[in-house]
């Protein structure tokens, strides 16, 4: 195929690109910065709100892989509505007008808020209860509009994103095991919690652009736990004298919304929301329907990518380059003072 990944420089969008390229494809990447390697890899840079340049990016393309997004780390409502709304047009537009045959829309389980129930299905109703959420599911509500204009569309609703190079604020955890501070849950941290590999979401995306027609898939590991488990693994491998320890979650929820808002913190409203309650799916239709299966479980991934955080730590700390929120090391702010007391 003839495949354009936007966001391609991004965190997951390289692991995808790469894939395309092991399978052969013929890739094309649109971000505003170029790819850490362009071998065999077309690059258009440009912003996904400029209509012209997406247009441009999308000629003679078969499948689309859509994956610009401003992350909840961004923290900028105005952003959120430009680029992961308006940008979202901006690309079913151009792909509608260019004869795309395929575009894969990766979404985000922030679409579901905190459930009513778990494990949540394609057919559980979105709701979401903060701002990043509210303007992916408008992206997809843009989808479910363009695939009633004769676009093919299908929507990927991916779990919380891991793998090796994963940073952004899974690189304050790692640094505070290389450190041997303490890790938090909120609670007993007995809430369920699901992630996938970057690896697997990207098979997932790949063989849903082979199957026509309108629809969602969800996707996430099949082998996961609490969120006091996959710390608790993670603290006894590494080795460093770093344990879980129980905080309240009200008063902590509460803490982090008004460190959030005083700027004084690096996570945002969605962080507060999700890191003490549960949120998995069902991944029966994508088994069934892709031929799809993880091949990582929550533990592994998280070993996986504490390693190579370890190995790559002092390159990391330094890299003052223009990436992705996923990418970087972030500033700790009032973290630095917090870890220091648990």
């Amino acid at each position: 195929m003839r495949a354009l990944v936007t966001g391609g420089s991004g965190y997951f969008g390289e692991t995808l690109v790469n894939r395309l390229l092991q399978a052969g494809h013929t890739v094309r990447v649109f971000d505003l910065n170029p790819p850490q390697s362009q071998e065999n890899v077309e690059f258009i840079g440009g912003d996904i709100r400029d209509l012209a340049i997406v247009t441009k990016a999308c000629t003679g393309m078969d499948y689309v892989f859509h994956n610009v997004a401003q992350v909840p780390l961004a923290k900028d409502h105005a952003l959120f509505t430009s680029v992961n709304e308006q940008g979202t047009s901006n690309l079913l537009q151009a792909s509608h007008a260019c004869c795309v045959k395929k575009v894969v829309y990766t979404s985000s389980s922030a679409v579901f808020g905190v459930p009513k129930a778990n494990p949540v299905t394609e057919e559980t109703a979105p709701s979401p209860m903060e701002a990043y959420g509210a303007a992916k599911y408008a992206g997809e509500k843009i989808c479910q509009d363009y695939s009633q204009q004769g676009l093919d569309v299908t929507i990927v609703r991916p779990r919380t994103i891991m793998g090796h190079g994963r940073l952004g604020i899974f690189q304050i955890l790692f640094e505070w095991l290389v450190e041997g501070y303490n890790v938090p849950v909120l609670g007993k941290g007995d809430n369920i919690y699901q992630f996938v590999h970057a690896e697997d979401l990207a098979d997932a995306c790949i063989k849903a652009a082979g199957r026509p027609g309108f629809t969602f898939y969800n996707i996430g590991t099949e082998e996961f736990g609490t969120m006091r488990e996959v710390l608790e693994n993670l603290c006894i491998y590494a080795k460093t004298g770093s344990r879980v320890v129980s905080l309240p979650r009200w008063p902590v929820e509460v803490g982090m919304k008004t460190a959030d808002l005083l700027s004084m913190s690096p996570l945002g409203p969605y962080h507060a929301l999700m890191y003490g309650r549960s949120l998995y799916f069902d991944v029966t239709k994508a088994k069934k329907e892709l031929g799809w299966s993880s091949t990582y479980s929550n533990n592994q991934m998280f070993i996986e990518s504490y390693d190579w955080y370890v190995r790559n730590r002092a390159t990391i700390l330094s890299d003052t380059r223009a990436r992705s929120h996923h990418q970087k090391a972030l500033k700790q702010g009032l973290l630095n003072v917090i870890k220091r007391i648990i």
